[in-house]
C-alpha cells in the first residue's frame, strides 16, 4: 500500500508541477499555488541537487534533520536514510523544479503514511517554504501544529489524520493561501470549530473523530467544499438553510454523531451534486424534505438513529443512483409505494425500528404514540445560523422513548 500511495503521489507531483510550471512560464511573477514534484533529479545535474549549492535544499536539509531528532520511534525505519545533505534521496521525500526557478530543484513533498513513527513537529518545518504536500496519515506524532507553518504558503494538501496531536484547531493551517485540502480526522483536538475554516477556499475538510464541541459555524453556508465530514465530534446546533450555497460544489456532506438538532431544511434538495448523506445518530426531528426526491446524484442516504417522523416520499426511493437508504431507528409511520420494498430497485435498505404498520422489527404503538401526540413542524423551527433549532416537546417525547435493544445482526434489506 505505501508503494501505492507513493506512486499515486509522484504522479500527482509531476501532474501539478507541469501545470504550474506552464504558468510560471507565462506570468513574470512566481505562481502562489501548489507545486508538485517528482522525484529525485529526473535528468538534472547534481549540482540542483546538492544541498551545499543550492540554498533552499540546505534549508530543507536543517529542517529535516531537525525533524529527525525529535523521532523517537521509526519501528519500519522509514527515515532510516535521512542521512547526509542529498535529501532529495531521503525516502518519503520528494523533489522538483522550483515554481520560481525551473533550474533550482526543491522538496516538495514529504509523504510518511501509515509509517508507525512516533514523535514531534519541530518548529523548523517552517523552513519547507517550498512544500505542496504533507502527508503524516497513521502514524503516533503528538503535540501540536506549529506556528512556523504560516510559512508553507504553497501547501495543497495537509494529511495529519489518525496521529495523537492535541489543542485547539490548528488555526495556523487557515492562514495558507494555497491550502485545500485538509485531513484532521482521528486526533484529539478540541474546542469550538474557527468560523474561518469555511472561509478558506478548501475543497475538503476531513475533522471527524475529535474532540470539537459548540455549534456548527454560521459561516458553514460559505464553504465552496466538495466534502464535508464532521462526524464523531460534539459540535450540535441544526443544519442552517444557507446549506443552499453549497450547491454547486458539495458531493459529500457526512455529519454523523455530531449532536446534531433541529429538522433537515428543505435546502438540502439544493445540493444537486450531491452523493452521499449522512446525519444518523443524532437527534434530527421532523419529516424527511421531499425536495431530496431532487438529488438525481444521491447513493447514500443515511438517517438511521434519529427522531425523525412522516413519511419515507417514493420519489426519494426511485431515486436513479440510490444504492444505500438506511432509515432505522426513527419514527416514520408510512413507506409510499416502492418504498416498501426497495429490493425490487437493487437498493440495501433498513427500515427497522419505526412505526411502520405490518413491517416486522418496529417499536411499540406505546413508543410511537408518546412521540406523534407532540408532532413537529419544521416551519416553527428556522435554523438561521447553524446554532439554535430548539426541537420542543416531540424531541422530549422521542428522548423520553426507552432506546430499543440493538438486535444481534442488524439486517440490511439488498
Amino acid at each position: 500500500m505505501a508503494m501505492a500511495t507513493g506512486r499515486l503521489l509522484i504522479l500527482l507531483l509531476l501532474q501539478l508541477s507541469f501545470l504550474f510550471n506552464n504558468l510560471v512560464a507565462k506570468q513574470s511573477s512566481p505562481a502562489t499555488h501548489h507545486h508538485h514534484h517528482h522525484h529525485r533529479g529526473h535528468g538534472r545535474p547534481d549540482k540542483y541537487n546538492n544541498s551545499t549549492s543550492n540554498p533552499r535544499l540546505q534549508q530543507a536539509y536543517i529542517a529535516l534533520q531537525a525533524w529527525k531528532r525529535v523521532i523517537y520511534s521509526d519501528p519500519n525505519k522509514f527515515t532510516s536514510n535521512w542521512v547526509g545533505p542529498s535529501v532529495c534521496s531521503y525516502s518519503g521525500v520528494y523533489c522538483t523544479a522550483a515554481l520560481d526557478d525551473p533550474k533550482i530543484k526543491v522538496v516538495a513533498g514529504v509523504d510518511l503514511n501509515h509509517g508507525n513513527i512516533a514523535g514531534f513537529l519541530p518548529d523548523d518545518l517552517g523552513l519547507l517554504t517550498d512544500l505542496a504536500l504533507l502527508h503524516l496519515n497513521s502514524n503516533r506524532f503528538c503535540g501540536i501544529i506549529p506556528e512556523s507553518f504560516a510559512n508553507l504558503t504553497l501547501l495543497f494538501e495537509l494529511d495529519i489524520s489518525n496521529n495523537r496531536f492535541v489543542g485547539p484547531f490548528p488555526s495556523v493551517v487557515l492562514s495558507l493561501p494555497t491550502l485545500k485540502f485538509l485531513d484532521i480526522r482521528f486526533n484529539e483536538f478540541e474546542g469550538a470549530l474557527p468560523p474561518d475554516v469555511f472561509n478558506r477556499g478548501l475543497d475538503a475538510i476531513f475533522i471527524n473523530n475529535n474532540l470539537f464541541t459548540s455549534v456548527i459555524p454560521s459561516t458553514f453556508g460559505a464553504s465552496p467544499a466538495s466534502v464535508v465530514v464532521f462526524a464523531n465530534n460534539m459540535l450540535g446546533g441544526c443544519l442552517p438553510p444557507s446549506i443552499a450555497n453549497l450547491a454547486d460544489s458539495l458531493e459529500e456532506l457526512l455529519l454523523f454523531n455530531t449532536s446534531l438538532t433541529g429538522c433537515l431544511p428543505q435546502e438540502v434538495g439544493f445540493l444537486y451534486k450531491l452523493r452521499v448523506l449522512d446525519v444518523s445518530y443524532n437527534k434530527v426531528v421532523g419529516t424527511l424534505p421531499y425536495s431530496i426526491a431532487g438529488l438525481a446524484h444521491l447513493e447514500q442516504l443515511v438517517l438511521g438513529h434519529n427522531m425523525m417522523t412522516g413519511n419515507i416520499p417514493e420519489g426519494i426511493c426511485i431515486l436513479p443512483n440510490l444504492m444505500n437508504f438506511t432509515y432505522s431507528y426513527n419514527f416514520f409511520c408510512e413507506e409510499e409505494g416502492i418504498c416498501r420494498n426497495m429490493t425490487a430497485n437493487g437498493i440495501k435498505y433498513d427500515d427497522r425500528r419505526n412505526c411502520l404498520p405490518g413491517k416486522p422489527l418496529q417499536r411499540s404503538k406505546k413508543e410511537c404514540e408518546a412521540v406523534y401526540k407532540h408532532p413537529v413542524d419544521c416551519l416553527d423551527h428556522h435554523c438561521s445560523s447553524g446554532g439554535g433549532g430548539g426541537i420542543g416537546a416531540a424531541a422530549a417525547a422521542a428522548a423520553a422513548v426507552p432506546a430499543a435493544s440493538p438486535l444481534a445482526s442488524p439486517p440490511i434489506h439488498s
